[in-house]
C-alpha cells in the first residue's frame, strides 16, 4: 500500500509545479501624444495641401508662355587688298557682349522701358489671383522683382545662345512683351556697336583735330607775316630785287664804259663828261641802296631782308609739316573708320517670339505635389525630432 501511494503523490506534486501560460496582451490604446501627431499632420500637411489645391484649381488664372531665342553675333569683313582680292566674313559669338546682354535683360532699365511701352501693371493685375498677379500700384522695385517670375532667361555660355520664356495671362501680351525685350536688346547691341566704333576712331579723330589746329596756326602765322611785311612771297620778291640789281649793274657798267670813251676824246670840262659822271653817281647810289636792303633794317617792324627770308622759310617749313601731319591724320582716320565699319555686332534671332494656344502655367499638379511633399517631409522630420527628444528623457 505504501509503495502504491508514493507514485501517486509524486505525480500530484509534478502537476502542481508546471508553469502557467502567459495571458494575451490587451489591445493598444491611442494616447494623447499619438493624437497630437495626427492633429499636427492634419494642420501642417493636409489642410495646407487642400487649401493650395482649391486656390490652384479654382482661383489661379491660366498663364500662357511665349518663347524666343537669339544670340549676339560679330561680323568682320576684310578688305580685298588684305586678302589679295578675296572678301571674307568672320562671324562668331562674342562672349562679353552676350554676358552684358544677359545682365541687361534682368536690369531695372529694361523693365522700365518695357513698362513704359506696354504698361505691365495693367496686364498682370488680377484681383482674383493675388498670389500670381501684380499689384496695380506696385513700385518699380516690386516690378523688377516680379519680372524674374514672369521672364525666365536661359543662357548657355558654351554656345552663347540665349532663350527667353515670357508668361502672361493673355497669349498676345506674352508675345508683345517678348518682342519688346527683343527690340530693347537689339537697341542695346546697336549702342554697344556704336560705342565700340566711336572708341576705335576716337584717337584718330583727336589726332586729326590736333593736326588741323596746327595747320590753322601755321597758316595764320604766315598771314600775319605777309600783313606786317607786305610781302606775299619773299622768294618771288627776292627774284625781282635781284633783277633790279642786275639791271643796275648793267646800266652802271654801260655808263662807266661811256665815261671812259668820253675821257679819250674830250676833256674833263666837257658837259658830256659831267652828265655821264652824274649818271654813274646816281646809278651807283641806287645800287648801293638796293644792296643795303639785303642786310640793313627796313622800317620798324621788318628786319633785315635776309632775316625776313629766314623767318618766312621757317614759317613755310612749319606749314608744310602741319599740312603733311594733317594729311597723315586724315588718312589714319579714314583707315580707322573703314576698319570699324567692317566690324559690327548684331542680334541673330533663331526663334521669333511665339504665340501660345494652350495655357501651360501655373503647373498645378507639379506645384501641388511639390508643396505636399515638402509639408510631409517637414512634418515627418518634426515628428522624428519630437520622439528623439522624448526618448532621451
Amino acid at each position: 500500500m505504501k509503495d502504491g501511494k508514493a507514485p501517486a503523490a509524486a505525480a500530484s506534486n509534478n502537476t502542481t509545479a508546471a508553469p502557467q501560460k502567459p495571458k494575451p496582451a490587451s489591445a493598444a490604446k491611442m494616447k494623447p501624444r499619438h493624437r497630437r501627431v495626427i492633429y499636427a499632420f492634419y494642420l501642417s500637411v493636409l489642410v495646407p495641401t487642400i487649401a493650395a489645391a482649391v486656390y490652384l484649381f479654382v482661383f489661379a488664372k491660366d498663364q500662357y508662355a511665349s518663347t524666343m531665342g537669339f544670340s549676339v553675333q560679330s561680323q568682320e569683313t576684310r578688305s580685298p587688298i588684305d586678302l589679295l582680292g578675296g572678301i571674307t566674313q568672320l562671324t562668331g559669338n562674342t562672349g562679353s557682349d552676350t554676358d552684358i546682354l544677359f545682365e541687361f535683360m534682368q536690369s531695372q532699365r529694361l523693365v522700365q522701358n518695357v513698362d513704359a511701352a506696354l504698361d505691365l501693371r495693367s496686364k498682370y493685375y488680377q484681383p482674383s489671383d493675388p498670389f500670381f498677379s501684380l499689384s496695380n500700384d506696385a513700385s518699380i522695385e516690386q516690378l523688377v522683382k516680379y519680372w524674374s517670375r514672369i521672364v525666365n532667361i536661359y543662357y548657355s555660355k558654351s554656345t552663347g545662345l540665349i532663350e527667353v520664356r515670357v508668361t502672361a495671362y493673355d497669349p498676345k501680351d506674352a508675345q508683345m512683351i517678348g518682342q519688346a525685350i527683343y527690340d530693347e536688346s537689339v537697341r542695346m547691341i546697336n549702342d554697344l556697336s556704336t560705342t565700340a566704333r566711336n572708341d576705335a576712331t576716337r584717337y584718330a579723330r583727336e589726332e586729326l583735330q590736333l593736326a588741323k589746329d596746327r595747320m590753322k596756326r601755321s597758316r595764320e602765322a604766315i598771314q600775319r607775316f605777309r600783313l606786317s611785311t607786305q610781302i606775299v612771297d619773299p622768294q618771288v620778291d627776292i627774284v625781282g630785287r635781284m633783277g633790279v640789281l642786275n639791271s643796275l649793274q648793267e646800266q652802271l657798267a654801260t655808263a662807266q664804259i661811256e665815261l671812259d670813251l668820253l675821257f679819250q676824246t674830250a676833256g674833263t670840262g666837257d658837259p658830256r663828261v659831267k652828265q655821264v659822271e652824274r649818271r654813274v653817281s646816281v646809278i651807283q647810289k641806287r645800287l648801293d641802296s638796293e644792296r643795303e636792303r639785303f642786310s640793313s633794317a627796313e622800317g620798324d617792324t621788318s628786319g633785315a631782308y635776309a632775316t625776313l627770308v629766314g623767318e618766312y622759310e621757317r614759317l613755310s617749313v612749319d606749314r608744310q609739316f602741319a599740312e603733311t601731319s594733317y594729311l597723315s591724320a586724315l588718312s589714319s582716320l579714314d583707315t580707322a573708320v573703314a576698319d570699324a565699319a567692317r566690324k559690327s555686332r548684331y542680334l541673330a534671332a533663331y526663334i521669333e517670339p511665339t504665340l501660345a494656344e494652350t495655357a501651360e502655367y501655373p503647373r498645378r499638379v507639379i506645384a501641388l505635389a511639390t508643396l505636399a511633399g515638402f509639408l510631409f517631409a517637414a512634418w515627418a522630420i518634426s515628428v522624428m525630432i519630437y520622439y528623439s527628444i522624448r526618448d532621451r528623457r
